[in-house]
């Protein structure tokens, strides 16, 4: 016994460090090799591909719903007595919506 721990448990713990550290390894190479071919073919399909003709190529338009105003007129009656401003539920309050034709990406 060297250092109090009996070899069977020692060989166990070796063998169980060997394994997770195996996959852990296996895990990150792929992950890294899948990012990398990601990208790549996202760097080609955007040398190739036009511009998006919903928002110009720039990945966002003005929001829709409140129409760049960052505010709605909301109220939970059905015939309203006062309207409440509330922050648009589209955008956040950022007046832009990032375009639903490309996903922000500026190319179709």
């Amino acid at each position: 016994m060297l250092g109090g721990v009996p070899k069977p448990l020692r060989v166990v713990v070796a063998t169980a460090g060997i394994v997770f550290g195996g996959m852990f390894t296996l895990s990150l190479a792929s992950s890294l090799t899948i990012r990398t071919i990601k990208a790549v073919v996202e760097s080609k399909r955007k040398k190739f591909a036009l511009p998006c003709g919903v928002c110009r190529g720039k990945g966002f338009y003005t929001c829709k719903l409140c129409k760049g105003n960052s505010t709605i007129e909301w109220s939970p009656l059905y015939d309203p007595i006062v309207i409440n401003p509330c922050i648009c539920p589209t955008c956040e309050g950022n007046r832009v919506q990032r375009c639903l034709n490309c996903l922000g990406k500026g190319y179709a």
